[in-house]
């Protein structure tokens, strides 16, 4: 117990210092002040307190290792976030030449059944999806009723799908 009291009084006694020194080390007053309160924390629950000889250099031992961690700790962080900023930038971002391939012949199928639609249908289908007029617009542009492009719409769509569904 009388090395517990020993232990409070040296810190006591040194905490201005200690917290001068990590503000010093770390840059960060705050910071330093956290510090300074776990360094008391490591220090009351450490085991053993009672062979301690020098209880200022075991105060100060404690906040060293303590700002060494969170500097580790920062720079850690620091390297990773330099890392995935390395892999974004070098990263590509462009499909494979064989992905490339693919889409271009899905696109083409896909123009081959649009072509195959008749006049109307494939004007309907190209408005909509194309250049992404409204049903109502399509109507209006093309003097038919909603009803009648949404006939249109449904039948281009049912024609495309059951060409891309099926293995060519």
């Amino acid at each position: 117990m009388a090395d517990d009291h020993r232990l409070l009084s040296s810190f006591a006694e040194h905490r201005s210092a200690l917290l001068r020194f990590l503000r010093r080390r770390l840059g960060n007053a705050a910071l330093a002040e956290d510090l300074t309160q776990e360094t008391w924390l490591r220090a009351a629950n450490a085991r053993g307190a009672a062979a301690i000889d020098n209880p200022r250099g075991y105060l100060f031992s404690i906040a060293s290792n303590l700002a060494l961690d969170h500097q580790r700790h920062v720079g850690h962080r620091v390297e990773l976030q330099a890392v995935a900023e390395v892999v974004e930038a070098v990263a590509d971002h462009q499909p494979s030449p064989e992905n490339v391939v693919l889409y271009r012949s899905e696109f083409a199928r896909l123009l081959r059944v649009v072509d195959q639609l008749s006049p109307r249908c494939r004007e309907v289908f190209v408005l909509g999806k194309f250049e992404g007029l409204s049903l109502a617009e399509i109507s209006q542009r093309l003097g038919i009723s909603r009803n009648t492009v949404v006939t249109h719409m449904v039948n281009a769509l049912a024609a495309i799908e059951r060409e891309m569904a099926s293995d060519t």
